[in-house]
C-alpha cells in the first residue's frame, strides 16, 4: 500500500531459471515488439483518427512479461514498485492499486462510510455535491452507499462546476464534494478548498482524467482528503484495466485497503501474517478471543485487487507520463489555433485561471446559431473516419439508472442540457501525430467552408482498443 504499507518482501526479487534464461527471452519480446508494435506511419485514405487509444513500447511488454515469468498473478513486486512510485510523483503518503477507475472511486468513496471514522463517518441520507455532466462512477458509489448526491450546473467551456452553484448548493445536510476534473481540466479548487474548511466537508477528488494537470503549480490529485485514479487505455498512462486510490491520511489508506481487501481487518500483505504481532491475542466483537485475525471482517469490502501483471505495465508507463502530457498539450494547441477562426460557431476549449490543463480530449460546443448541428459536424468526422465522442452522459439524470434516484438538483441544469444536446470531443493522446493532426485540421475546415461529403469511403469503423 504506496510507501508507507507493509513490503511484500517475499517476492521482491524475480525467480531465477536457467542462467540467461530471463534475459534470453525479454531480449526476444523487445525483438518481437519492433518487429510487430512499432507504429507505422499514417495513411490519410485508410487509416482512422482514434479518440484515445493505448500508447506502449518494449519496456511495457519486457516488464509485462518478467511479471508473467514470475507467474505471481496477484499483489507482489511490481504492485509495490508501482504504489510507491505512483505515491511519491504525487508527493503523497498512499497509494492503491485497484482493479479500475470506478473502483477507486467506489473505494475512496465508501472509505468515508466506514465506522472507524466515527462520528465524522458519512450515514445514510447525507449530502455529498458533485455533477451531472460527466462520467457515471463519480456518482454511482455516492448512490451505492445510500447518500443523496446534489446536482449543480457546469460552466460551457471548462465543463466543471459552477464555483456560484457549489456555494449555493450547501445545505445543513452537505457532508461532502465529490467532483471530476472535466477531461483533464482543474476545476475551481479555490472555491472547493474553502467550502471543504468553512463547512468540515469531505473531499473526494476523482483525477480519473486528468493525472499531471496542475491547479496553482499544485498537481491536482493532492487536495482531496482522497483521490482517484484511472488506468483505462483512454487515460493519460494505462494497464489496460486499472486504477489507484491516493491519500496522505494514513486511517484512510487503511481503511481504503480494508474495503478494497474483502472489509478485513487485517492489513497483512498477500503471502505475510502477523504483521501486527497480535494476530491471535484480540477481541473483536461476539467472535471468540483470539480469533485469527486474518479472517476478522470490521466493514463491509469487496474484492477489487488488480494483478501484477498490470502493475508491471503501469511501472514503465509512470516513466513517461511526462511525455505523454507534454503530447496531449501539443496537439491540444495546434487543434486550439486551427479552430480559432470559427469561434463564432464552435464554443472552444478554455483553461481556467491559475491552472495548467493535462487535457483528456479537446472538446466542442456547437453553438445554437452555428447554422448546422452536433450531429451534422460529427456524423462529417465520422465519415472521414476521425473517431467523436460526446460528452459522457451528457446530463446523467435523463438516463434510466439516474432518473428516479433520490437527489437535490441545483437550479434547472441549463448548461449541462447543452452538453447533453450539442457538445462532443475529439482526441488529442499522444498516439495522434502531427500528420493525423493535419488530417483532423482539413476536415474541419472543409467542413466549416461548406462541405458536407466525405473524400474517403465512410465504411464503419473497427472498434477502437479504448471504447469508452
Amino acid at each position: 500500500m504506496g510507501r508507507r504499507g507493509p513490503k511484500v518482501s517475499h517476492v521482491t526479487a524475480p525467480r531465477e531459471g536457467a542462467p540467461g534464461t530471463r534475459d534470453d527471452i525479454l531480449a526476444l519480446v523487445g525483438r518481437y515488439y519492433r518487429e510487430r508494435h512499432t507504429p507505422p506511419s499514417f495513411d490519410p485514405a485508410r487509416d482512422p483518427v482514434r479518440y484515445a487509444g493505448r500508447v506502449f513500447g518494449e519496456e511495457e511488454m519486457r516488464l509485462l512479461v518478467d511479471s508473467s515469468l514470475d507467474f505471481y498473478l496477484t499483489a507482489s513486486r511490481f504492485t509495490e514498485e508501482f504504489e510507491s512510485s505512483f505515491a511519491e510523483r504525487l508527493g503523497l503518503s498512499d497509494a492503491l492499486f485497484v482493479n479500475s477507475g470506478s473502483s477507486a472511486n467506489l473505494v475512496a468513496l465508501t472509505t468515508l462510510t466506514s465506522p472507524k471514522l466515527g462520528d465524522r463517518r458519512l450515514v445514510a441520507g447525507d449530502e455529498v455535491i458533485t455533477v451531472a455532466a460527466g462520467f457515471p462512477s463519480t456518482v454511482t458509489p455516492i448512490v451505492q452507499n445510500g447518500l443523496v448526491p446534489v446536482f449543480v450546473d457546469v460552466r460551457l467551456g471548462d465543463y466543471n462546476a459552477d464555483p456560484e452553484q457549489l456555494r449555493a448548493a450547501m445545505s445543513p445536510r452537505t457532508r461532502a464534494i465529490m467532483l471530476a476534473h472535466t477531461l483533464g481540466v482543474p476545476f475551481d479548487l479555490d472555491t472547493v478548498m474553502d467550502l471543504v474548511k468553512t463547512h468540515d466537508l469531505w473531499f473526494v477528488e476523482d483525477n480519473c482524467d486528468a493525472l499531471g494537470a496542475t491547479h496553482r503549480g499544485r498537481l491536482t490529485g493532492t487536495f482531496g482528503h482522497l483521490a482517484t485514479s484511472s488506468f483505462y487505455p483512454a487515460h493519460h498512462i494505462t494497464t489496460g484495466e486499472g486504477g489507484m486510490v491516493v491519500t496522505a491520511d494514513e486511517r484512510l489508506a487503511r481503511t481504503a485497503q480494508s474495503i478494497r481487501d474483502w472489509g478485513r481487518d487485517c492489513y497483512c500483505a498477500g503471502g505475510e501474517n502477523n504483521t501486527c504481532g497480535k494476530r491471535f491475542s484480540q477481541q473483536f466483537g461476539s467472535l471468540p478471543y483470539g480469533y485469527d485475525h486474518k479472517y476478522v471482517y470490521s466493514q463491509l469490502g469487496y474484492n477489487l485487487k488488480a494483478t501484477d501483471m498490470q502493475a508491471a505495465i503501469g511501472c514503465a508507463q509512470l516513466k513517461r507520463l511526462d511525455e505523454f502530457v507534454a503530447a496531449r498539450r501539443h496537439n491540444h494547441g495546434r487543434l486550439l489555433d486551427a479552430l480559432r477562426p470559427f469561434e463564432d460557431r464552435l464554443i472552444l476549449p478554455v483553461t481556467p485561471p491559475n491552472t495548467d490543463p493535462s487535457w483528456f480530449a479537446f472538446v466542442i460546443t456547437v453553438r445554437e446559431d452555428a447554422g448546422f448541428t452536433r450531429a451534422d459536424l460529427t456524423g462529417y468526422l465520422e465519415a472521414n473516419r476521425i473517431e467523436t465522442r460526446g460528452l459522457f452522459s451528457g446530463n446523467l439524470l435523463r438516463h434510466p439508472a439516474f432518473e428516479s434516484i433520490e437527489r437535490r438538483v441545483v437550479g434547472d441544469l441549463a448548461a449541462t442540457d447543452v452538453v447533453m444536446n450539442r457538445t462532443f470531443f475529439v482526441g488529442v493522446y499522444p498516439g495522434i501525430d502531427d500528420a493525423r493532426l493535419d488530417y483532423m485540421v482539413d476536415a474541419f475546415e472543409r467542413f466549416m467552408a461548406g462541405d458536407r461529403t466525405s473524400r474517403t469511403p465512410a465504411g464503419r469503423l473497427t472498434p477502437a482498443p479504448a471504447d469508452r
